[in-house]
């Protein structure tokens, strides 16, 4: 199995509700691809880090392999959530894939 851990910054640009809005928005949509991606095993978004954390969102989904892991980034459901969700609002993106 693979790991795929992504760490996101929103952009400043947005007040604390805004902020909040686009977390759920990013959560809902990303964990909503569950059961429509072959080999996507696991989704989930977590949205309320800790006050000493440094990124503001992080996704942490499991695929069947990697080969899963790369029709997962071009899915059209994937690719759809990342341009509506993701990319418009953050400005900051860590990923580690892993083997587990």
């Amino acid at each position: 199995m693979v790991k795929h851990v992504i760490l996101w910054t929103l952009k400043e640009d947005y007040s604390g509700a805004e902020m909040d809005v686009i977390r759920e928005g990013i959560k809902s949509g990303l964990e909503g691809l569950k059961g429509q991606i072959p080999g996507l095993i696991d989704i989930k978004v977590y949205i309320d880090p800790l006050g000493s954390s440094n990124c503001d969102l992080m996704l942490d989904s499991t695929f069947k392999d990697e080969a899963a892991l790369k029709e997962y980034a071009n899915h059209p459901a994937h690719v759809e959530v990342a341009n509506t969700k993701v990319r418009p609002f953050t400005s900051g993106r860590v990923c580690m894939d892993f083997e587990i």
